[in-house]
């Protein structure tokens, strides 16, 4: 380990071990909603997402999420939920009173913060006319559309069901049913994609006039097509960094501010439940393979649950103990590292109280490693809070990787960049 930088009189001597401990306290809480089928399986995606077969079983399925809802409401009664995402596979084929029937249900079981975001997962070529007016009175205030490119070549490569005039189409639809928090999923390092080709995209996005931008970089995810079978063109790394830092220029110079590695916004207009999940909040997951974390204040523990995948195999047991794939509490020295995992994300990072509340640690616990990441020129301490530096964002990886229990490294694989 490197020697220790001037960051480390900040903090107390480091623990071998996370002996030191403080109050864990429970933080903000949302609620994911996992809804599975998608017309057709991309193949870059490693998602939990079935394609449909025949119609569609809406209305079991909602049954399900809400007896679902139902076995997990002792690990959080009496607090109130903040945001709420449906996510996919492709949501927008769940009609919109299938919406309205769970968000009403739901908001009688849990209490809803007034304004509280209600996001839904939508992919252009499912959006129909007159379909978001209905959405907007079921209570979705947030639209999230999965365009990936606006370069039709780039979108058959991709597998997309979808073409330009469609995205455009869909994205105007929603404003004209008076969505005005909308986001723009776009990825590059696409194959066949050049510079010129992923700053268009940029421009097509911007022309829209969303409120967010995601843009993240095409990679091989395992048990995925594409890994199995490479497509040709895939830019070099090279050419993906420097695709990467002109569309940063791009969205800077038309007023959006990056505040997470791969999420852009406008003032004001960050996604609330990402938000929570890098700020390494609480959320409820219900649905076939949601996941979600609690904090247990009674037991002084971090809950990770995990639903069964299978749509099938989920609609057969939702509402029991045989739905759940699996729990597990987080143990105390594997808390570092999945903090730092989703706050090292943040351009804002995390300041010592919040890792302290979130984990129940204290900060000594890292003084070691945040010494050593200092060090290197990947973390800078700016008014209380430590905040990655350009260069520890672009090696996220090694940066988080610093916080990696010796037991955790040997299965947790290399972290998301």
């Amino acid at each position: 380990m490197a020697a220790a930088g001037q960051g480390s009189a900040r903090f107390c001597a480091a623990a071998p071990a996370p002996t030191m401990r403080t109050m864990l306290t429970p933080p903000p809480l949302s609620l994911y909603v996992h809804l599975p089928w998608c017309v057709r399986k991309c193949p870059y995606c490693d998602f939990n997402s079935h394609e449909a077969r025949g119609a569609l079983p809406f209305d079991a399925y909602v049954d399900a999420l809400l007896a679902d809802l139902d076995h997990d409401l002792p690990l959080a009664w009496g607090r109130t939920i903040h945001s709420v995402f449906f996510g996919g596979g492709t949501p927008s084929l769940f009609p919109a009173d299938a919406i309205d029937r769970f968000l009403q249900q739901a908001s009688a079981r849990l209490r809803f913060a007034p304004g509280a975001e209600v996001t839904l997962e939508t992919n252009p070529g499912t959006a129909e006319h007159g379909r978001f007016e209905d959405y907007r009175r079921a209570g979705v205030n947030r639209i999230s559309f999965g365009i990936q490119s606006f370069d039709d070549g780039c979108l058959q490569r991709l597998g997309r069901i979808h073409d330009s005039a469609q995205a455009d189409a869909a994205v105007k639809l929603a404003q004209d049913a008076g969505f005005d928090n909308l986001n723009l999923d776009l990825m590059y390092a696409l194959p066949g994609q050049t510079l010129a080709m992923a700053g268009i995209d940029i421009e097509r996005a911007l022309a829209l006039q969303p409120a967010h931008l995601s843009h993240y970089q095409l990679t091989l995810e395992p048990n995925t097509v594409f890994a199995a079978r490479p497509p040709q063109g895939i830019p070099d790394d090279d050419l993906a960094w420097d695709m990467q830092e002109h569309c940063q220029a791009q969205l800077a110079q038309a007023g959006f501010v990056q505040y997470e590695v791969s999420a852009y916004a406008r003032p004001g207009r960050q996604c609330a439940h990402n938000l929570n999940y890098w700020r390494f909040g609480d959320y409820l997951g219900i649905g076939a393979g949601a996941h979600g974390k609690l904090t247990l204040g009674s037991e002084q523990a971090i809950l990770r649950r995990w639903k069964l995948k299978h749509p099938a195999a989920w609609l057969a047991t939702a509402g029991s103990p045989a739905a759940i794939g699996g729990d597990e509490r987080i143990a105390p020295q594997h808390l570092p590292f999945e903090f730092m995992l989703n706050a090292l994300r943040l351009v804002e990072g995390f300041g010592e109280s919040m890792f302290a509340a979130r984990t129940g640690l204290a900060a000594s616990n890292i003084a070691a490693q945040m010494a050593e990441a200092e060090a290197r020129g990947w973390l800078q301490h700016v008014d209380g809070d430590w905040r990655p530096t350009a260069q520890g964002q672009r090696f996220n990886n090694d940066l988080v990787s610093l916080f990696l229990h010796d037991e955790a490294a040997a299965s947790a694989g290399n972290p998301s960049g």
